[in-house]
C-alpha cells in the first residue's frame, strides 16, 4: 500500500523529482507540525553509508532527524516548516538517488538477482581463463602464449564490463561526489590491471594479468551477494506482521445495510461485523456476541481468551469460534498491529546501525592503500622514469594490498561457525549475530513456548467413577480447544459412548446428551449448577461435578541446566511474558530466575530492552510469539525456537530445531569462540599487510605474484578459521553452579 498520494505517484511514473509541495502531501503528520517522510535509498549498504546519508540530511534547514533502515534501505526524515526539504536533491547531490518509499509486497529482488547473474559471468570467465593461464604458466611457445593472452582478454571483457560493474557503479557514485569506499581501490585495481594486461598482449609481452582481475572480481561478488542475502531477512518479519492487517472490513451502517470498506477508511465508532476466523482489523470494543479469540500477537499465550460485550479487541488477534459486533475505537494506523509494524521496523533499523569488526577496520583502508599506491608509482618515476615499471608495480600495491583477506576474515568464520551450529540443530539467520551473541551479558527469555513447550498437558484427572472420565475423553474428542486436546491425550476415550445434541459454547465449553443425561465439558462456573468459582475446568453431570482436570505447560527438556549455564557465564537471566504474572512467578521459582515480569505487551518488552540497553547491556532475547517479533529484532541478539510463529522466527538472528533449550548455551560457546578466530584472522591479515607491502613497493612482487601472494593469505584465513571445527561443544550441565540470586539484581530497570 503506497502512501504517496496520486500526484506524487505521477511524478515518479514520469521519472521527475517530486516537488516540494507533492514531498508534504506523502508525508505523514506527526502533530505539533511535525512531519515525516519516507524516502527509498538503494544505493545504501554499509556503516558509512548511513552515516554520510544522516549526517547529509540533518544538515538541510527544518530537518530534526533523519534514521536510515538498512534493512529496508529506507531513510526517515523527521521536519518542520511549510515547505519539504530538498531531501530528494541533497542525497542526489551525495551520491544516493532516492524516492518516495512504497511499500513492496511480494515482488522478486532485482537486486539478487543481478548479484547471481554478476556472479555466474564472473566465475565462468575467471574459470577459463585459469585454465588458459596453466598452459601459461607450463612454458607454452611465444605463439600459443600471445593466443591465449587474447582468448583471456575476450573472455575478462564480460567479467569486467557486466560483472565488474557492481563495484564501478559504487566507486563512482562516491567520487563523483568528492567521497571514497571500498570499492574504489578494487575498481581502480581491477581496471588497471585488465588495461596494463591489454597493452602487454597487444605489443606481444609475456606477462598478463587477466586471470588475477578476474578472479578478484568472482570472489568479491560472492561476499556481496551473501551479505545482500543476509540483509534481506530481516524484511520478512515486517512483511510478514503487514499481512496480518485485513485489507477491508464489513461495517453495519445505522439504517442496518451492511458496506465492505477498505480497513484505511474504517473510523472509530464504526460497528464492524466479524465472522469466525476473521482477524480483527483495528482496535474496538465487543459491542455484541461472545467468541474465543487467539490472542498470541499480543500476548503470546496460544491459549483462546473469552471475550463478550465489553472486551477489549486489538487489531491483528483472530476470531476463533463465534460472530461478534466490534465497535472501532482507533483508526488503522493508529491501531495495536499498525504499532507493532512500527515497532519492528524502529528495531531493525536500530540493530542495522550495529557496524561489523570489518566495517570497522576498514575505514582508513581505502584512503592509506590509494595513498601508498600512488606514491609507489611516483618514486618509480623519479627514479627509473619507465612508466610501465612504474604502473606494473604499483597495480602490484594495489592487488597484494586488496582486502580480501579482511573481507574473508570475518565472513568465513561466520560460515564455519553456521555449520557447527546446524550440526547442533542451531539455524544461524544472520552471520553478523554470531558476532554479536559473543558480547552478550544478559539473557531475557519469555515463557510460553520459549521456555516451557506452549502444548497444555493433563497431569490430574479426578473423578468418583471412573467411567465419567471416559465420557469427558468421548466429549472432549468432538472438540478442536487446546484443553479439550490435552484431555483427548490424558485419557482413554470409549468409542462405544453415544453422545447427542452436541453443541460447543464459544469461550465456555462443549455440551452434549448421553441418555436422559445432559453432560458440560468446560469452565466450571457454566458447567456446574453451583457455579464453582475457581475450580477450573470439570465435567458436570445434569450440574453435578462429575470429573475435575488439572493441566500444566511442560518446561522444555534442559531448560534448568540452560539457564544454570548462561548464569555460570556471568550471563543475568530474566523472564518477560505476556502470560499472567502469578504463572510467570511458577515457571521462574522452577527456573531459579529470581527477575520476571508477567503481562507485558509488545511495547512494554521493547522498553524494558531500551532501559536495559541505556544501562549498557548487550542482550539477548530468546522467544517464540507472534508478540515477541519487536523485542527479537530490538535486542542485541535473538533467538527462537523452530516451533515459533513464522514472524517470530523471521525476526530472530538463530533459529533452533530440536525441544531442548541446551541451543542457548552451545550458540554462546560456538559465538565466543568464533570471535577469538575473528580477531586471530585480523591479525593473520595485518602481518601478511605488513610483510607483503614493503616486498611490493620495493618492486620484487609483479602482479601475478601478488595475485598469488593475496590468495595466499586468504588461504592462511580460511585455514585458521577451520579450526572452529575441531573439539566438542560443551554441554550446559558441565558448567552448571549453584544459582546466585544477587546478580540478577543488577538487570531490574530503574521505574
Amino acid at each position: 500500500m503506497s502512501c504517496c498520494a496520486p500526484g506524487v505517484e505521477a511524478a515518479a511514473e514520469i521519472g521527475r523529482d517530486p516537488s516540494a509541495e507533492e514531498l508534504r502531501l506523502a508525508s505523514r503528520d506527526l502533530g505539533g507540525g511535525l512531519f515525516q517522510t519516507d524516502l527509498s535509498v538503494p544505493a545504501v549498504h554499509c556503516a558509512a553509508c548511513i552515516r554520510t546519508v544522516e549526517r547529509g540530511l540533518g544538515k538541510l534547514p527544518g530537518v530534526e532527524s533523519a534514521r536510515v533502515n538498512l534493512s529496508t534501505k529506507r531513510v526517515g526524515v523527521k521536519w518542520r516548516g511549510e515547505l519539504a526539504p530538498q531531501m530528494i536533491q541533497a542525497l542526489a547531490g551525495l551520491g544516493y538517488p532516492a524516492h518516495l518509499y512504497e511499500a513492496e509486497q511480494d515482488k522478486s529482488d532485482p537486486e539478487l538477482s543481478r548479484l547471481i547473474r554478476a556472479v555466474g559471468v564472473a566465475g565462468f570467465c575467471a574459470m577459463n581463463i585459469m585454465l588458459l593461464s596453466v598452459s601459461v604458466w607450463s612454458g607454452a611457445d611465444a605463439e600459443t602464449r600471445q593466443a591465449f593472452h587474447w582468448i583471456s582478454a575476450a573472455l575478462a571483457l564480460p567479467a569486467l564490463v557486466y560483472s565488474g560493474q557492481v563495484f564501478f557503479r559504487s566507486a563512482w557514485s562516491a567520487l563523483k561526489v568528492g567521497r571514497t569506499n571500498m570499492d574504489v581501490p578494487i575498481s581502480i585495481g581491477i581496471t588497471l590491471a585488465y588495461s596494463l594486461s591489454l597493452y602487454d598482449t597487444v605489443h606481444n609481452g609475456a606477462h598478463a594479468y587477466f586471470d588475477a582481475a578476474t578472479t578478484l572480481v568472482f570472489f568479491l561478488l560472492i561476499g556481496r551477494t551473501l551479505d545482500h542475502v543476509m540483509r534481506e531477512k530481516a524484511r520478512a518479519a515486517v512483511r510478514g506482521l503487514v499481512r496480518l492487517s485485513p485489507r477491508g472490513a464489513t461495517v453495519l451502517r445505522d439504517d442496518g445495510s451492511q458496506d465492505y470498506l477498505p480497513v484505511s477508511e474504517v473510523e472509530p465508532g464504526m460497528r464492524i461485523l466479524l465472522s469466525a476466523g476473521d482477524r480483527i482489523p483495528v482496535d474496538g470494543v465487543v459491542a455484541e456476541g461472545s467468541s474465543e479469540l487467539d490472542c498470541a500477537i499480543a500476548t503470546g499465550v496460544s491459549a483462546p481468551l473469552h471475550v463478550g460485550p465489553g472486551s477489549e479487541l486489538r487489531a491483528g488477534t483472530l476470531n476463533l469460534t463465534g460472530p461478534l459486533t466490534l465497535a472501532a475505537t482507533a483508526k488503522a494506523q493508529d491501531s495495536f498491529l499498525a504499532e507493532m509494524v512500527r515497532l519492528m521496523e524502529a528495531a531493525e533499523g536500530g540493530r542495522a546501525r550495529y557496524r561489523r569488526l570489518a566495517d570497522r577496520a576498514s575505514r582508513l583502508y581505502s584512503p592509506v592503500v590509494h595513498a601508498t599506491a600512488f606514491l609507489t608509482f611516483l618514486g618509480w618515476m623519479a627514479a627509473t622514469g619507465d612508466w610501465h615499471q612504474a604502473i606494473s608495480i604499483a597495480i602490484a600495491v594495489l592487488i597484494i594490498t586488496c582486502p580480501c583477506a579482511l573481507g574473508l576474515a570475518v565472513p568465513i568464520v561466520q560460515v564455519i561457525a553456521a555449520r557447527r551450529l546446524f550440526e547442533n540443530g542451531i539455524m544461524v539467520k544472520d552471520g553478523s549475530g554470531i558476532e554479536r551473541l559473543a558480547e552478550i551479558d544478559a539473557a531475557l527469555f519469555d515463557k510460553t513456548g520459549t521456555l516451557t513447550l506452549g502444548r497444555a498437558r493433563l497431569v490430574d484427572a479426578r473423578a468418583e467413577d471412573g467411567a465419567m472420565l471416559r465420557i469427558a475423553a468421548a466429549l472432549a474428542a468432538k472438540s478442536r480447544h487446546p484443553l479439550s486436546r490435552a484431555i483427548v491425550s490424558g485419557l482413554d476415550s470409549d468409542t462405544a459412548i453415544l453422545l447427542s445434541d452436541i453443541v460447543e459454547h464459544p469461550g465456555l465449553g462443549i455440551e452434549a446428551h448421553a441418555g436422559a443425561d445432559i453432560y458440560r465439558l468446560g469452565r466450571a462456573e457454566w458447567a456446574l449448577a453451583g457455579g464453582g468459582e475457581g475450580q477450573g475446568t470439570v465435567l458436570g453431570r445434569n450440574g453435578e461435578l462429575a470429573a475435575s482436570f488439572v493441566f500444566e505447560d511442560a518446561l522444555r527438556p534442559d531448560a534448568g541446566d540452560a539457564i544454570a549455564a548462561l548464569q555460570a557465564e556471568g550471563l543475568d537471566v530474566a523472564i518477560l511474558s505476556g502470560d499472567q504474572p502469578a504463572t510467570v512467578a511458577a515457571t521462574a521459582r522452577q527456573l531459579r530466575v529470581q527477575h520476571h515480569e508477567g503481562a507485558l505487551l509488545p511495547g512494554e518488552k521493547l522498553n524494558y530492552l531500551g532501559k536495559l540497553a541505556e544501562r549498557g547491556k548487550r542482550t539477548l532475547m530468546v522467544g517464540d510469539g507472534l508478540n515477541d517479533a519487536p523485542a527479537l529484532a530490538a535486542a542485541h541478539v535473538s533467538m527462537a525456537p523452530a516451533t515459533a510463529a513464522d514472524i517470530g522466527r523471521n525476526a530472530a538472528d538463530f533459529v533452533f530445531l530440536h525441544e531442548s533449550l541446551a541451543a542457548v548455551p552451545t550458540a554462546l560457546a560456538v559465538a565466543r569462540e568464533a570471535g577469538q578466530l575473528v580477531r586471530q584472522n585480523f591479525a593473520l591479515a595485518i602481518i601478511y599487510n605488513a610483510i607483503a607491502l614493503p616486498i611490493a613497493i620495493a618492486g620484487y612482487v609483479t602482479p601475478l605474484i601478488a595475485a598469488l601472494a593475496m590468495s595466499l593469505s586468504s588461504v592462511l584465513v580460511v585455514a585458521n578459521a577451520l579450526r572452529l571445527r575441531a573439539g566438542k561443544l560443551p554441554k550446559p550441565a558441565d558448567k552448571a553452579r549453584p544459582y546466585q540470586a544477587s546478580k540478577i539484581q543488577s538487570i531490574v530497570p530503574a521505574e
